[in-house]
């Protein structure tokens, strides 16, 4: 089974035995595309290869997919592909769950792309570079949306005229996929206690948080679009709609300056001037850095809390993604502004990216956990593609 997870600026993409669950036999990424792409890959086991894509190669996602997918076929030659499966940042109101693609289901994708306009197209690119590629396998949609389809109507709801829910503006949330695999591995380290009330962090260039009680989303941090909740790289986050009313009526911007704005030059960027990449900004002395650092912190805490207050309670704490797994420092500041909670630090253990890193009496558990969204969307395709293929066998 091949599996691509198509971001806004990178492909990661994923071999899978098809039979039975087991490691990736193949791993590739194309990172940086659309500016400095990168291409990597690794064969089982084996050292992997690196290589710029500079001048000649194409640096938009759909040729970069088939140029990956050439390769892989170079690479591999003995290689069956018998099934496909993707990430889907929008499902909509139409998706609650994986679906096997076929053209009425990706016409209605193409139609949700209004909704994630950085995401969507991309992803769709690559089920359309499957489908030159194998055309006659089985493909299968993972939505980000879909996890959250188990949230009370009152979580999903804007306070708007009730005409705007019906037509499906609501507050649909993303990660899902993230926060199902989290879901579905949190007992391995938190036990009976994994049917708690537990908060997710999911921190990477995109950020979100989850409340998952019994394994089920009960309420989330990003709403219509992924622009919601938290301050991320270059996303804004949370902010006053009044601020975008001011911008369009008295700062001479349009509606475009104002969504690149909103999109690409705001949260870490637009806070620091520096970066987007809190591991640079980590590293600087800047004081415009340590601001863009405290406010990341800050908008976390405060949703945090806001979560506790939905879900009644907290059992632990989760984080995840690329800051969550491997800054110690973000960590560190966030668990010590949740000291109220009962959470306690283990330092080493945090220094070291322990899987657990409170300490032993801490009344709440804090645990880093990796994700892994290929994983989760192998065995999505793995379920769906198995029964396709035995009903037209």
């Amino acid at each position: 089974m091949l599996v691509l997870n198509t971001g806004s600026s990178s492909v990661k993409a994923a071999a899978y035995p098809y039979a039975t669950p087991g490691a990736p036999l193949w791993k590739g990424c194309i990172t940086g595309i659309g500016g400095a792409a990168l291409y990597e890959a690794k064969l089982g086991s084996a050292a992997g290869e690196r290589m710029s894509l500079g001048e000649g190669m194409p640096q938009t996602h759909g040729p970069l997919i088939r140029w990956m997918l050439k390769r892989l076929r170079h690479e591999m030659p003995s290689l069956n592909i018998v099934a496909a499966g993707h990430r889907v940042v929008h499902g909509g109101r139409e998706f609650d769950g994986p679906v096997l693609i076929d053209d009425e289901a990706l016409e209605t994708m193409h139609s949700l792309s209004e909704l994630a306009p950085g995401h969507q197209p991309h992803n769709l690119s690559g089920i359309h570079a499957i489908r030159d590629t194998w055309p006659d396998i089985p493909q299968v949609a993972c939505f980000d949306t879909a996890f959250h389809r188990s949230q009370p109507r009152v979580a999903q709801l804007f306070a708007l005229p009730r005409r705007f829910a019906d037509e499906g503006i609501l507050r649909y949330g993303f990660h899902g996929l993230s926060y199902e695999y989290i879901a579905s591995v949190l007992p391995r380290h938190a036990g009976e206690k994994a049917n708690g009330r537990f908060i997710v962090a999911h921190l990477g260039h995109g950020a979100s948080l989850c409340a998952i009680h019994e394994g089920r989303s009960v309420a989330t941090t990003m709403g219509f679009t992924a622009l919601d909740g938290l301050m991320m790289g270059k996303r804004c986050g949370s902010v006053d709609p009044g601020v975008i009313l001011h911008l369009l009526r008295h700062q001479g911007m349009n509606a475009q300056e104002v969504e690149l704005m909103l999109r690409r030059e705001s949260g870490l960027l637009g806070i620091s001037g520096i970066s987007d990449d809190m591991r640079d900004l980590v590293d600087s002395d800047d004081p415009h850095a340590r601001e863009a650092i405290d406010l990341f912190v800050y908008r976390i805490v405060s949703q945090v809390g806001a979560l506790v207050a939905q879900m009644g309670g907290l059992d632990g704490l989760v984080f995840t993604a690329g800051i969550g797994e491997h800054s110690p420092l973000i960590r560190d500041e966030v668990i010590k502004k949740l000291a109220w909670l009962g959470m306690r630090l283990d330092p080493a253990a945090n220094t070291a990216g322990a899987v657990r890193i409170s300490t032993q009496d801490s009344d709440l558990p804090v645990f880093v956990i990796p994700t892994d969204e290929e994983g989760i969307i192998a065995e999505h395709t793995r379920a769906l593609a198995y029964e396709e293929m035995s009903v037209t066998a």
